[in-house]
């Protein structure tokens, strides 16, 4: 989820120019005609597959713009995003932008901080100075998140997931930074029926493995899978077993 109100949704433009009204009547003439091809054609799954990916398409082109147009959030609502400050800025746009989403029906949205680019997080040199900034980028803008959706009524919910692919090794690499580490990192998550103020599990003294009470990525999906009212056991995409199927289990302890 990139936040830019002069473009905001990818390859959303016509690639012809045309007025909102003059698209609006083309997709009512091509509604006509695909429900009487329907008519004609009432057991077409791919035909009508494809009617709804350009009908959820031209939706998208309409509402999208709007949601990350942020006119007529407060100055309150800003700050407490961080948009007030270049530091916290991007990041607050996204979030902000993600509790639109949210109020809109959205049901899942991925933000990812810093692009996903190479550099963002993977501190292999500069670790200090690197994740000081990063941090500083994330801190206020998170908490604005979590203090807006509580104060909607919307975290009881929603659920908020911060996670990482690993973490970072607790000796050093190099001189300065962190090497990548999968033994021994932690996930935060709020809201949506999870228990608040509670730590679950730890690592050795070290840091460097999870020793007491150690979950994986698929007790992670377990557990946001049986939130959403779903038995990971039982769910089965295309034919295809997930991990959590066989390897992964709800984390009642976590669970209100």
């Amino acid at each position: 989820l990139k936040i830019d109100p002069q473009n905001p949704l990818a390859f959303a433009r016509p690639e012809m120019p045309m007025t909102a009204q003059s698209q609006v009547a083309r997709f009512g003439l091509a509604g006509k005609l695909n429900r009487l091809s329907a008519l004609r054609y009432p057991d077409d799954p791919a035909l009508a597959a494809r009617i709804k990916s350009y009908e959820l398409a031209f939706h998208m082109q309409r509402e999208v713009p709007d949601v990350v147009s942020f006119d007529k959030e407060s100055e309150e609502t800003k700050k407490l995003y961080g948009l007030d400050q270049e530091i916290t800025r991007p990041f607050g746009q996204q979030l902000l932008a993600a509790r639109r989403f949210t109020e809109r029906g959205v049901r899942f949205i991925q933000i990812m901080h810093g692009d996903g680019a190479a550099g963002a997080w993977d501190s292999h040199s500069k670790l200090r100075a690197n994740h000081s900034k990063l941090a500083a980028q994330v801190d206020k803008p998170i908490a604005g998140l979590l203090a807006d959706l509580k104060q909607r009524g919307l975290l009881d919910e929603t659920i908020v997931v911060f996670a990482t692919e690993f973490g970072r090794t607790p000796g050093s690499q190099g001189t300065d930074g962190r090497d990548h580490h999968p033994y021994g990192f932690s996930v935060w998550m709020a809201g949506g029926g999870l228990k608040g103020g509670v730590v679950h599990g730890a690592t050795d003294e070290l840091g460097f493995h999870a020793v007491e009470d150690p979950h994986y990525v698929t007790d992670v999906h377990a557990t946001l899978l049986h939130q959403l009212g779903l038995n990971s056991h039982k769910l089965e995409v295309a034919g295809r077993k997930r991990l959590e199927m066989e390897f992964g289990d709800p984390i009642r302890e976590i669970i209100a």
